[in-house]
This record gives structure tokens, sequence and C-alpha cells, in this order.
């Protein structure tokens, strides 16, 4: 009863994940674990495993050690669609827009649930006629869009975007259908300062309003130091540390590995 009680503090849980590309280990041994309403930090330098792990974690890659919880549930062998139907969502490093629909257009399309899990989902399928489950899906699309700081680009297309922007419309088109575990890839990248406070006001609503648990990589450290309450520091497929953000900036080891001795 304590394990399970303990396992149901926690939405999404990695535990002792190592993944093999050949006679390299690309992870060994990862343990992460995130609550919902947290956001944490994964930071390291580049080849430490982020995107690797973010693979196992969204299931488009099956770890060859260890395994992936989901509310307490093993999904390890879980594809990412039927993950995504039980509330994960995941931006990439890559954008990954549909460039020729409006933006407006690539949060109606996030939507476009058959047989989906909870929540919104549920609510669209249950819709009593075509008319009803576009309707609801248009304005869920707006109300994001308004969140998100977006509603004036609704109509043009994703394509043309500047960065910046592109950025946030994956993030919105990631939370068009609530999540309630959310794993973002470098999603300040390219941003310039205002957006980026835009981007942390975002996912500060999603974990304190809405309960969603964040997975944040970004290379920009002073952004996760001031936007996490928890920081996971990966260095050659392992954890070198973990804790929170004032905890992991003062450790020496994350120092000498990646931030050096002018911590930020």
């Amino acid at each position: 009863m304590r394990e399970r009680e303990k396992r149901q503090r926690y939405v999404l849980e990695a535990s002792g994940v190592g993944v093999r590309f050949g006679g390299i280990h690309a992870l060994q041994g990862v343990d992460l674990a995130v609550r919902p309403g947290e956001v944490c930090g994964l930071i390291g330098p580049n080849g430490a495993g982020k995107t690797t792990l973010f693979d196992v974690l969204s299931g488009i890659r099956r770890p060859d050690e260890g395994g992936v919880l989901l509310d307490g549930a093993d999904v390890t062998r879980r594809s990412p669609v039927w993950r995504a139907r039980h509330g994960m969502r995941r931006t990439f490093q890559r954008q990954q827009l549909f460039g020729q629909l409006t933006v407006a257009d690539n949060l109606v399309v996030a939507q476009e649930w058959r047989g989906g899990g909870g929540g919104f989902a549920a609510d669209l399928v249950a819709a009593p006629t075509r008319r009803t489950y576009e309707r609801m899906r248009r304005e869920r699309s707006r109300a994001v869009l308004r969140e998100c700081g977006l509603d004036a680009l609704a109509g043009e297309y994703a394509g043309a975007l500047p960065v910046g922007q592109a950025r946030m419309v994956e993030l919105a088109r990631a939370v068009a259908d609530p999540p309630r575990v959310l794993l973002l890839d470098e999603p300040a990248s390219g941003m310039t300062a205002e957006e980026r406070g835009q981007l942390a006001a975002v996912v500060r609503h999603l974990a304190d309003e809405e309960g969603c648990a964040v997975l944040l990589v970004e290379h920009n450290v002073a952004f996760v130091m001031e936007l996490c309450a928890r920081v996971v520091v990966l260095d050659l497929g392992r954890v070198l540390a973990h804790g929170t953000a004032a905890e992991v900036r003062a450790d020496p080891k994350v120092r000498d590995a990646y931030l050096g001795t002018a911590a930020p």
C-alpha cells in the first residue's frame, strides 16, 4: 500500500532507464519523477541523453532497461498515441508545425480525436452533432490562443512565422486538448526575452492552475533556474545531480561538468 501511495504522488516516472546504441550507453540507470502541478527542468551538456530520455518517456523509443510509469501504471510498451490519449503531450527540438495550415487550424487538428481518452477529448467524442463538435474545437482553439498571446496570429500560416512565434504555436497546439503531462524540448530556442516571458507565464499557469506536470529540456540555464521548482542534471547518460534550482546551481559536480565556475 505504501508503495502504491508513493507512486500516486507522481504522474510520470522513469525507473532505471537504460538505452544503448550499439556499444554506446546513451542512458544508464536514469530515475526521474514529476508530480502533478510541478515544473521540473532537465539540463545537461550536448549528448547527455536528454532527448533520448524524452523519446523513451513519450514512447518513441523503448528502453533496453528499466521502464516508464504514467499515473502509476507501467506504459513502457505503450505507443506514443496511447500515451497521448491518456494525457501526455510533447514538443520537439525541430519544429513540427503544419506549415500550410493557419495557426488556428493547427490547434483544431490537435483536437481531432477518435475514441480518445478523458477530459476534453471525451467531451468532443460525445458531441451530439458534427456541427457541435466543430464549434467546440474552434472555441477551445480561440481560448488557448488568447492564453498564449497568439490570438492576433490565428489566421496566419504557421510556416510563415518567425521562430519564436512558431515555438509558442507548438506549445499552444500541445495544450489544445489539456494535458496531464507536458514534455517541452527546448521550447525557448529562438525566442526573444518578451516571448520567453510569455512562455514562462503559460507554463506556470498550466502547472499552478491546471495541475499539469511539466518536464522541460532547455539550454537557457537561467530560464530553467527561474522557472523550475526542481532541476535534474544529466551527464553522459547518467543523473549527475537533482534538487532545487539553488541546490543544483551550487553543486560542484554540476559546475565542473556543465555550468562552469561562474554559475548563473
